[in-house]
């Protein structure tokens, strides 16, 4: 796309933040600090190592993308965009997960340029949607687990349908800086479109790996 373009300043922090939420998401689903410790002292270093994988290429990917949504609708609307990571909330990030709470605001991509209220608010959009696109991708990955082929695939495609649900549902949250509520401020009627069936869809999921 024309005009899309990232700066040395900008692959950093998106790279920093990509292994930062990782290892967040990585030590979490290990169960918190002490369970990985346990691991650690147990020599299973290799499966710590695996989960490391695959939440980079799920919670990672998830957030990846979700941040490169906003600035691919940003530009194609003329803006000048790039994503700026905080460090502090990295940071916070991994020390909440050691604790065994997730916790994931990794920075933001901020645009500039005159814009209407309705680009604005479908630059808002344009995360959950990619979100609300990665989890149906990741689907098949867990419908294959789900019939016993590959236990890889089962991780793969519960934590990555999971991630996404949780992602999309959250962000569209419509209060204070989340997607929600620029794109409610927008119109209500698509942010319930769009709230709606993603709140739905992940609590839904969840009652189903509980059960």
């Amino acid at each position: 796309m024309a005009g899309l373009s990232f700066s040395s300043r900008e692959l950093r922090d998106l790279s920093l933040a990509w292994v930062a939420l990782s290892v967040a998401f990585a030590v979490f689903f290990a169960g918190g600090g002490t369970a990985v410790i346990n691991t650690l002292a147990a020599g299973a270093v290799g499966s710590l190592g695996g989960l490391l994988i695959v939440s980079l290429v799920t919670a990672g990917i998830a957030f990846l993308l979700h941040e490169l949504g906003h600035k691919v609708v940003a530009v194609r609307y003329g803006q000048r965009a790039a994503f700026r990571a905080d460090y502090g909330m990295l940071f916070l990030a991994v020390v909440a997960a050691t604790a065994g709470f997730l916790f994931a605001a990794p920075g933001a991509v901020h645009h500039v340029g005159r814009i209407t209220k309705r680009q604005n608010g479908l630059i808002a959009l344009a995360g959950p949607v990619v979100n609300l696109v990665l989890a149906a991708l990741f689907a098949p990955l867990l419908l294959v687990g789900v019939a016993g082929v590959s236990s890889l695939a089962l991780t793969v495609g519960t934590y990555g349908v999971a991630v996404n649900l949780l992602l999309a549902a959250f962000n569209l949250i419509p209060f204070g800086p989340l997607d929600g509520a620029t794109v409610r401020a927008w119109s209500t009627p698509v942010w319930l479109a769009a709230f709606l069936p993603s709140a739905a869809l992940a609590v839904g999921f969840a009652l189903f790996v509980l059960f």
